[in-house]
């Protein structure tokens, strides 16, 4: 059986979808981070199945939008004192701005470099996100 501690002040980035975690890890910069963090892939999960799990010890900025938009299951466990005590589900952000490229080759954000790529969720129950300028649909595949 494996063995990871437990982290005394920090956050438990859980319930990720298994093979998520390095794209969570890269997003968030955390190769940057001077702290200890601990990537468990494939963890066994009776709700999931497999599930990857992200261990930061201390506290670091972590961008809830970027989560949500990544994967809204996505659990933010806080840790202080070796105790849970806080925990943030995530929700579907109602606006990203800069997360995203849009795709469409004829939209303002291809011409005008300044201009920051804004999507707006527009369907919420089909996780659907449409260009802010040109109503192009956000596809998935790089969610």
């Amino acid at each position: 059986m494996l063995n990871i501690s437990g982290i005394e002040n920090g956050y438990v980035i859980d319930h990720i979808q298994a093979g998520k975690s390095l794209v969570i890890y890269n997003l968030l910069n955390l190769a940057e981070y001077d702290g200890q963090v601990a990537i468990i892939k494939n963890a066994r999960s009776k709700k999931q199945g497999l599930k990857d799990i992200i261990k930061i010890e201390g506290l670091v900025d972590i961008d809830l939008n970027l989560l949500g938009f990544l994967d809204d299951n996505i659990t933010i466990n806080v840790i202080k004192n070796g105790e849970i005590i806080e925990k943030r589900k995530l929700t579907l952000p109602e606006k990203i701005i800069g997360l995203a490229k849009c795709r469409n080759p004829r939209c303002i954000t291809s011409v005008e470099q300044g201009l920051k790529h804004e999507f707006i969720l527009t369907d919420p129950e089909n996780k659907v996100y449409r260009c802010r300028y040109c109503e192009e649909k956000y596809e998935e595949e790089n969610r």
